[in-house]
């Protein structure tokens, strides 16, 4: 199957050099190019894009309100934000409007196209240490709610470890590695613990983790 990509930046080098590399893959194709956030909005509505690759920092409409227009229209749209590490202030305002991940623009060619594939078929770019890192020294933890979220009550002793172990950015093989258990097992868990909190993906998971104070 064929993955219908967008990209969004304001800075032609970096149109040019994910469309050299995304063009390349015979399973990749992209769809369209957007230099702000407006046009990103309007391209993605027009293209159905399959993943937008969505530059934080653009004119007349900046990332995170282009994120959140987008899939209050188009929720099955995969977004993953555009992130130059020393930059960024606001991964979690960036989880907050929906984005199924990072990828920072430095990042290997290889890794690049992996996370693009990654996203696409539903898993999300929060795992390695690049988001941990990002979580750690960028999110602004809210205030923690006095009440856990809905569904949270449901959650066996050990799904909740596995959702504290989410929030710390560790991937299902470290988890499993923390546990003792199998990979296949973290997986079972993972997506328990999502349906109960009603958490659209990984991400959302983690979010209620940090709002929640987990």
């Amino acid at each position: 199957m064929t993955i219908r990509v967008l990209l969004a930046d304001d800075q032609s080098l970096v149109l040019a050099g994910l469309r050299t590399i995304l063009s390349a893959e015979p399973d990749l194709d992209v769809v369209g190019e957007a230099r702000d956030g407006r046009e990103a909005v309007t391209l993605a509505r027009d293209v159905q894009p399959d993943v937008v690759l969505m530059d934080i920092r653009m004119p007349r409409l900046d990332g995170l309100t282009a994120t959140r227009e987008l899939l209050a229209t188009s929720p099955a749209v995969r977004v993953v934000m555009l992130t130059t590490f020393d930059l960024d202030e606001y991964v979690y305002e960036a989880l907050c409007a929906g984005a199924s991940g990072f990828l920072v623009k430095d990042l290997p060619d290889d890794q690049l196209v992996a996370g693009v594939r990654a996203v696409a078929r539903g898993d999300t770019l929060l795992a390695p240490s690049v988001t941990r890192r990002l979580i750690e020294a960028y999110t602004r933890r809210p205030p923690a709610r006095v009440a856990l979220p809905p569904g949270a009550d449901t959650l066996t002793p050990r799904e909740v470890e596995v959702w504290r172990l989410m929030a710390r950015g560790l991937s299902n093989a470290e988890i499993a590695s923390e546990l003792y258990v199998g990979e296949a097992t973290v997986k079972t868990h993972v997506s328990r613990v999502m349906a109960k909190l009603g958490a659209r993906d990984r991400v959302q998971a983690v979010v209620l983790a940090y709002e929640y104070g987990l």
